[in-house]
């Protein structure tokens, strides 16, 4: 059932032949343009239009009654709620050791920096509501931004017909489990842009949404372009893709464990990428094998079929773990699966990840829900450079600098030389002008 490349023999970059979906955010940038201007300009009546053409709900309010909120708290299946409340116990454990403090540093006698770290004022959090519902991205966004101590939360999700043009109940619930009370029934880049925009007042008169300073989560590529586009007017996490596994592997690694590991990624998305990486002809052989008896059992079989079969899955055949490490770290995938012979020691070798899960019983989707990790990770390659959403991501480091005259003197021979170098002379006349007058 997927595709197979054959890197065996050595590649010196395998980043160019690796499976990777082919997306142009640039194009959905121009189409989304208007839609992200109009909100700017019009606010609350462009935001219903576009909901109404993309969602097929046309909400006379946007922001969610409180009472909607603790209702569908409520109502929660027992056994969701229990879920849920675990997989947000679990997350504030993990996210409460990732807290930074203040540290000052003694540069010279009365001259000291000291680096601290604020939390971003005002946060909106975007939670997917297309082909699934996630509850799960409501706790992953907003436990570490609570953590992190930021002031004021919004989440914004998309109308659902059948929930009478509310945000799924239970992406509600979760907001109500975490203390949440400001959501909005917006998705889309429509969403993205009333965040960084803040929309103007509805027909009846009442305020809607304050711009926030900065807007995480995972969406579409209309969310991801809307992301692209309002980059400086609001801070933004990542330009979050479709979602992607790989798997290093070896012959030890259970063909079961591996071709549903695969499957449960591409049940996302019919972009989600699902790349097994491995030395083992055999293991490959088992895995078509298996695929083909997992897929057509699954819930979301067309889905998942489409997603396997696309040029961004596939099995790559390599020499060795040795090599298979060298395609992974060029891959940079989203979520890594180590099944190997001492599968922690060649994932502590692992350079470029956005989270690795070592062994047979730490699959991807433990990770998803209640492994303490965050599953909002960085996608596309983008694990080269970026890492996952944290308590960091909330926090800006600001550098206090504290200096008496004596130190100051101290050091003006070389601010001035340095402001003399680069031809600015008044830096150089901003340090000696507080010295005037006295004795060289």
């Amino acid at each position: 059932m997927l595709n197979r490349i054959d890197l065996r023999g050595g590649v010196r970059d395998p980043r160019r032949l690796l499976p990777r979906a082919q997306l142009d955010v640039s194009v959905a940038v121009e189409r989304i343009r208007p839609l992200v201007e109009a909100v700017r300009d019009h606010g609350y009546p462009a935001i219903r239009e576009a909901s109404e053409r993309f969602d097929g709900v046309c909400p006379p309010v946007l922001r969610v009654p409180a009472e909607a909120i603790t209702e569908a708290e409520g109502t929660l299946d027992p056994d969701v709620r229990a879920a849920l409340l675990e997989s947000i116990s679990r997350a504030r454990r993990v996210h409460a050791d990732q807290r930074r403090t203040d540290h000052t540093t003694q540069v010279v006698p009365g001259g000291t920096v000291t680096e601290r770290w604020v939390p971003v004022d005002r946060v909106g959090l975007y939670v997917p509501g297309g082909l699934a519902m996630y509850p799960s991205t409501v706790v992953m966004n907003v436990v570490p931004a609570q953590v992190a101590g930021v002031r004021s939360l919004v989440v914004v999700s998309p109308p659902q017909l059948d929930n009478g043009g509310l945000p799924d109940a239970r992406v509600l619930a979760a907001c109500a489990l975490l203390g949440v009370d400001e959501v909005y029934a917006v998705g889309g880049a429509q969403a993205v842009a009333m965040l960084a925009y803040g929309s103007a007042v509805d027909a009846g008169g009442t305020l809607h949404c304050a711009p926030v300073d900065m807007i995480t989560g995972p969406g579409n590529i209309w969310v991801t372009a809307a992301k692209r586009l309002l980059r400086g007017v609001v801070g933004i996490d990542a330009e979050a893709g479709p979602t992607e596994i790989a798997v290093l592997a070896d012959d030890t690694a259970d063909p079961a464990h591996v071709a549903a590991d695969l499957i449960s990624q591409a049940e996302h998305d019919p972009l989600a990428a699902s790349v097994l990486v491995t030395p083992s002809v055999e293991l490959a052989d088992a895995v078509d094998r298996e695929l083909a008896r997992q897929v057509p059992a699954t819930k979301h079989a067309e889905r998942v079929g489409t997603a396997l079969g696309g040029q961004q899955s596939g099995i790559v055949l390599v020499d060795d773990l040795a090599d298979g490490l060298r395609v992974v770290d060029a891959y940079a995938a989203e979520h890594l699966e180590i099944q190997t012979r001492d599968a922690r020691d060649w994932a502590l070798r692992v350079r470029n990840a956005g989270a690795i899960f070592v062994g047979p019983w730490a699959p991807v989707s433990l990770g998803d829900y209640c492994a303490g990790s965050n599953h909002v990770l960085p996608t596309g390659g983008c694990a080269r450079h970026s890492s996952g959403l944290s308590v960091q991501s909330f926090l800006r480091g600001v550098h206090l600098v504290e200096y008496t005259r004596e130190a100051l003197r101290d050091v003006a021979p070389h601010v001035v030389t340095l402001a003399t170098v680069e031809d600015l002379p008044a830096h150089g006349q901003a340090v000696a002008v507080r010295f005037a007058g006295e004795a060289s």
